[in-house]
């Protein structure tokens, strides 16, 4: 998906730049990139973190770049940030989101008299390109942020960094958080909120839908204030936002320990022992545990010196086989035992099975399986959250295909509803495909009521369809 960390300081903002930067690793797999403004002007940085971590790709550049305004990000796709010059000046950019309206955007440009976009590899645009044009429409950069959340089909949230100061604008309806910290001499905008609490800044201000702000070492100025609705993303506390990180007032660990308690609450299975997939499952597994009285125990440990992620490679197949060489059998856990693990969803399911597989191998005599979510049914149109590239590699798609053959907007909606016949149909076809003994998914009302805030601020349409 991608992450961002920005700072605005009387000194140097690198050192905070760099720790801030790193911290949203976990968000993006394939680049890392810094840009900082100083005395000799603009200098950037962009790195390919495929198969290395951002700080020992960043190193180096740490010692080489100077300045008091800097941006960092970290990218799922596109090379960031970059650097435009245009009638507003010169500025670096970096953005997270999704476009889904490339074509028209493009056309829009070109009509404006934008002359030319770079390719990236494979023919795409690269959509913080385009949403540096759609600022370059309008005379001001805050004009053209507001331009931008008008004219985006999707959601972008963006970062700019000027000579004399660094903008941070929320997408329209607030899909993706931004959060202000604060210390002595500075300012600092980032997309998790944990991000910045070791480098000495307090809580300043969350940024509400589209709300645009300027910021300096001095002061954090509204420029637009934000919306009413909000549609912030339910899957960041369910499985992509880290532990310690906490949006719209409720803590990520928290919200994953009340998800579990609820899964719990509408289970009778007695297992020997409850377990988390690592790592997203284990605090919904705690929470489970604890409420269920049922001893928590790691069945397996997840190897992570070498593999931290087991989607960083862009290959679906190596991504199944390193999900599997990471995660390390304890036999003596294992063996004749009833054992019920939680995962945070089940995307595709090849993983899930080929773990249920080797647990069965080990002498596991039952595999329950339960997630953190329901079942996903769409894509995200929204957010960059899965490589998929379309909604058939969703295993309970090509169950309901394979059922029903034409699948329409009202057949899903029933496949929705964990009361329909339907959908309890669908999740035993998961159940025998994938070979567990039993599966259960959280029910959506459930979820919601874990994460405690009102239903209408949250996007539920990977689950619902309901935009």
């Amino acid at each position: 998906m991608g992450g961002f960390f920005a700072v605005a300081s009387k000194e140097s903002c690198v050192m905070d730049l760099f720790f801030g930067t790193d911290y949203h690793s976990h968000l993006g797999t394939k680049r890392g990139g810094m840009a900082v403004y100083g005395e000799n002007g603009f200098n950037r940085s962009i790195h390919n973190i495929q198969n290395s971590p951002f700080r020992t790709k960043f190193d180096k550049d740490v010692e080489e770049l100077e300045g008091n305004l800097g941006i960092g990000c970290i990218s799922d796709f596109e090379p960031q940030p970059l650097l435009v010059h245009s009638h507003l000046g010169s500025f670096a950019i970096t953005t997270v989101g999704r476009i889904n309206n490339v074509d028209e955007l493009v056309k829009d440009c070109f009509e404006f008299g934008h002359t030319h976009f770079l390719e990236m590899s494979g023919g795409s645009i690269n959509p913080t390109e385009i949403t540096a044009a759609l600022i370059n429409q309008k005379s001001t950069i805050a004009e053209g942020l507001a331009n931008v959340q008008e004219k985006v089909n999707g959601s972008m949230t963006v970062i700019v960094l000027t000579p004399e100061g660094i903008y941070a604008s929320r997408d329209r309806l607030g899909r993706t958080p931004v959060i202000i910290g604060k210390k002595e001499n500075a300012f600092c905008a980032s997309f998790e909120s944990f991000a910045y609490l070791n480098l000495g800044y307090q809580d300043y201000k969350e940024l509400g839908p589209g709300e645009i702000v300027y910021i300096t070492p001095d002061e954090v100025k509204t420029l637009k204030e934000p919306g009413e609705e909000m549609k912030i993303c339910s899957f960041l506390w369910v499985y992509y936002g880290y532990p310690t990180s906490t949006y719209e007032g409720v803590n990520v660990e928290k919200m994953r320990y009340a998800c579990g308690r609820q899964l719990a609450k509408r289970d009778s299975e007695e297992p020997d022992s409850v377990a988390g997939i690592p790592d997203s499952g284990v605090p919904h597994a705690i929470g489970y545990a604890n409420e269920a009285g049922i001893p928590y125990e790691r069945p397996f440990i997840k190897y992570t010196p070498t593999w931290p992620r087991s989607f960083m490679p862009t290959n679906q197949a190596q991504r199944n086989l390193i999900a599997k060489m990471k995660l390390i059998p304890v036999h003596e856990l294992i063996n004749d035992k009833k054992l019920l693990l939680i995962d945070d969803s089940i995307v595709r399911g090849t993983q899930l099975g080929e773990t249920t597989e080797f647990l069965y191998e080990s002498g596991a005599k039952e595999v329950h399986i339960r997630t953190a979510c329901p079942p996903l049914l769409f894509g995200c149109k929204y957010l960059n959250f899965s490589r998929s590239s379309s909604e058939m590699d969703l295993i309970t798609r090509r169950i309901i295909q394979r059922r029903e053959g034409e699948v329409t907007k009202e057949l899903l909606e029933d496949y929705a509803n964990p009361d329909s016949e339907n959908y309890k149909a669908m999740v035993e076809e998961i159940r025998k495909e994938l070979n567990f003994t039993s599966l259960k998914f959280h029910r959506l009302d459930d979820m919601v009521e874990a994460i405690g805030i009102s239903p209408c601020k949250l996007c539920t349409y990977c689950w619902n369809g309901k935009e």
